[in-house]
């Protein structure tokens, strides 16, 4: 299996865990240009590989070569798995259309309000064919007696019902709460909801990489980017810089050093519709008076 840098790092880390006793080697490709070169996909992938991974926008905010990259991944008869972000497909082309297999996201985003980590909601999806290999609940279309749309649940671990509290598998309430709160997030936005969100980030994201840049804060790598995108600190110690921040109530952004050790003096930021105008201002005015 093949994955980039580019990947989030706890995705990887979790991926790597699931492999570990299943003798599937795991090759993870530099990205030093922020994103996957697909040059560099084509060197390294050879029938043996099952899967290649994208992230897109992937962990520095970046668009990756989506299409080529799943592209790559299909002729060599791997599969294309990609994570993405709900909110960006109300502007960016949805998995599907550019050629994964399987689709997986983080559906935080979609209601959910962030809650001391969690729990959140997971959302995968993938091609008809795979269906069946999909462990867990899966709801479908039908019509009942009277002839009227409802739906069912059509794949389930029969236990559930069989074992009643002795299950190991009972989980239903919870998923049905983060589902249901997504689907009723979904249905209040909209298409155009949704693509309004979605550009609500883009702007206020690349507003703030402007306001950012004016005070010395340029971006690391020179790609596109939709609502994350990865500064570079000149001067001083990024963690001594996010902690006076945090003592004005400003969360500033990730320390990339964590999980990249050739970027100890970058910082990952995330810009969603939520912010105003107000906050990034007085986010770039703080930088501003540290300097």
């Amino acid at each position: 299996m093949i994955i980039p840098e580019s990947v989030h790092p706890e995705y990887r880390q979790t991926l790597q865990t699931y492999l570990t006793n299943l003798n599937v080697p795991l090759i993870t490709l530099p990205t030093p240009n922020g994103f996957l070169e697909p040059d560099d996909l084509k060197k390294a992938i050879n029938d043996q590989i099952a899967a290649v991974v994208v992230q897109h926008p992937n962990f520095f905010g970046h668009l990756e070569e989506a299409e080529e990259i799943t592209a790559i991944a299909r002729k060599h008869g791997a599969l294309a798995i990609a994570s993405f972000d709900p909110i960006s497909v109300g502007l960016l082309q949805r998995p599907g259309q550019y050629g994964a297999d399987i689709a997986v996201a983080e559906g935080q985003s979609l209601g959910t309000p962030l809650g001391y980590g969690g729990p959140y909601l997971g959302i995968m999806a993938c091609r008809q064919e795979y269906v069946r290999k999909i462990p867990g609940r899966l709801v479908g279309q039908t019509v009942d007696r009277f002839g009227k749309r409802c739906w069912v649940l059509t794949l389930q671990t029969r236990e559930q019902h069989i074992r009643r509290d002795k299950a190991t598998s009972n989980i239903c309430t919870n998923q049905g709460l983060f589902a249901l709160r997504a689907a009723v997030f979904l249905t209040a936005l909209g298409p155009q909801g949704l693509k309004e969100t979605a550009e609500l980030c883009l702007r206020k994201a690349h507003y703030a990489q402007a306001k950012l840049a004016e005070v010395g804060l340029n971006l690391k790598f020179n790609r596109p980017f939709f609502k994350e995108f990865t500064i570079h600190v000149p001067k001083g110690s990024i963690p001594e810089h996010l902690k006076k921040l945090r003592e004005q109530k400003i969360f500033a952004g990730l320390d990339l050093a964590k999980w990249y050790p050739t970027l100890t003096n970058c910082l990952s930021v995330a810009v969603t519709e939520k912010r105003t105008r107000e906050e990034i201002d007085t986010l770039a005015e703080a930088w501003k008076k540290l300097f």
